[in-house]
């Protein structure tokens, strides 16, 4: 007999799976029950679709390369002519 892995955690059978569900049938209603199974799914669904998307925002992070507007190159030697710093004091002879 094969167990379902999700059952299997828990150490939970079917007889044990239909005493929670009554149980719980009992605290909450008849009425009420299905809107918080709907909302157990939607809260599942939104954390699957986070978790996949965060990890694919991680999977093209390492797979692309840089952009080349990003690099950094080094800054290019220059001479000191014509930089414009220099303070004159006034006519030099």
């Amino acid at each position: 007999m094969k167990l379902d892995p999700m059952l299997a955690m828990f150490g939970m059978g079917g007889g044990e799976l239909i005493l929670v569900l009554g149980i719980a049938l009992l605290l909450f209603g008849g009425k009420k029950l299905p809107e918080l199974a709907k909302g157990l799914g939607q809260g599942i669904r939104e954390f699957k679709k986070a978790t996949g998307n965060a990890s694919e925002e991680i999977r093209h992070a390492i797979e692309d390369p840089i952009p080349a507007a990003s690099r950094r190159s080094p800054p290019s030697p220059t001479g000191t002519e014509g930089s414009g710093s220099q303070i004159s004091s006034g006519p030099q002879v």
